[in-house]
């Protein structure tokens, strides 16, 4: 029931994002960014479970690369829509120390109406495939999809890079492609910094 839910809102989530950029209309063609540069960068996560237990701690090291999304898909897409393919590797740390490793590809879209010169927040959302070394009983699987949805911040800087933070909501299923799909929800903090 909750992993239909969850799938449901991450839909969602990626509808509203397509309409923000629908309504990115005030800028004149003159006006739009031609160049957004490719960005990199690195962070540092924290997360723990909340369904179907609530006591599994993990920490992680996550590096990603982000595109202006229309020079990755060749198609028009509002000017704050950014395309970001991440990497994470780490290990839970309670109650038993786990590997855990992931790929995923995610849409961000960049909050400009309501940023300032210290503060650029965005959503995001994107799906990805995720080893656990642990189960909880009914998992069914070790590898599963992982979609996740999140809201963060850009925090630029006098000099150098900007940091960054984000809080999401993750969730790993196998989709159904064994007979035991017990899913497990999770909430994850990143904090990190572009290069």
């Amino acid at each position: 029931m909750l992993n239909s839910r969850f799938i449901k809102l991450s839909l969602e989530l990626m509808i509203v994002l397509v309409f923000l950029g629908s309504v990115d209309t005030a800028l004149s063609e003159d006006d739009k960014q031609s160049n957004v540069p490719t960005r990199y960068g690195l962070a540092a996560v924290l997360g723990k479970t909340f369904d179907p237990v609530d006591n599994i701690y993990f920490t992680q090291l996550s590096g990603f690369i982000m595109w202006d999304y229309d020079k990755v898909w060749h198609h028009w897409a509002p000017d704050p829509l950014r395309f970001k393919v991440e990497g994470t590797a780490g290990l839970t740390v309670s109650p038993n120390i786990r590997a855990m490793v992931s790929a995923g590809m995610l849409a961000l879209y960049y909050l400009e109406f309501i940023a300032s010169d210290r503060l650029l927040p965005y959503l995001e959302g994107g799906i990805g495939i995720v080893y656990t070394d642990y189960q909880v009983e009914g998992q069914g699987s070790r590898f599963n999809f992982n979609p996740q949805i999140g809201i963060g911040a850009e925090f630029p800087v006098d000099s150098g890079a900007p940091f960054f933070t984000a809080l999401r909501l993750s969730h790993i299923s196998n989709a159904g492609l064994h007979d035991e799909n017990r899913g497990v929800n999770s909430i994850v903090w990143m904090l990190g910094r572009f290069f």
